[in-house]
């Protein structure tokens, strides 16, 4: 099962691209994660651009997404809401609007956020930009992960097993509802 892994971060150091990190130390065999690393190449969309004369790296993501079994999305939560640059990729990804690479497509949503609230807000936004092409956006488990430089190490690395536990099932649920590989005990 190949799943696209899109962080909606572009800091280096950013904890929502560690999360997927971990959700690829975690992944089941046979659970390919693939984590799409070109958000910030992708310009504003521009209906006028689109279609034959897309650019590369809009192309490119959607092909990635097409080719994806499912796609798991990591945003942060700026000012209450999604990164702009994740909302542009989702707009970028949702042409042409009766043939994008998202309608069908299984998704799965997490987020980390120096806040109290984790990303609920912009997860509850992401989910509503990604039904309108008619991804199949997962309802549960909820990986929220409130204050997130307590739950990282100074190496960056997710050092909370609940979380982790957490990241599991949100893995194994997607798994499952792509029809993937079938999980190892």
């Amino acid at each position: 099962m190949k799943v696209l892994g899109i962080s909606g971060s572009l800091r280096q150091g950013s904890h929502n691209t560690a999360l997927l990190r971990a959700a690829q130390r975690l992944a089941p065999e046979g659970f390919e994660l693939e984590l799409y690393d070109e958000l910030e190449l992708i310009p504003p969309y521009n209906e006028d651009r689109d279609g034959h004369s897309a650019p590369a790296a809009a192309t490119r993501l959607r092909e990635l997404v097409a080719g994806a079994d499912a796609v798991l999305f990591a945003t942060p939560e700026y000012n209450s809401s999604i990164p702009g640059q994740l909302k542009n990729a989702v707009d970028w990804a949702s042409r042409p609007p009766l043939g994008s690479p998202l309608a069908g497509k299984p998704v799965a949503l997490l987020g980390a956020s120096s806040g109290r609230g984790g990303t609920a807000l912009a997860q509850q936004q992401l989910r509503e930009a990604l039904e309108f092409p008619r991804a199949v956006v997962l309802d549960e488990p909820q990986v929220l992960v409130p204050e997130a430089y307590l739950h990282f190490d100074e190496r960056g690395e997710l050092a909370d097993e609940g979380i982790r536990a957490e990241l599991a099932e949100l893995i194994d649920t997607l798994v499952h509802v792509a029809g993937g590989v079938t999980l190892a005990a």
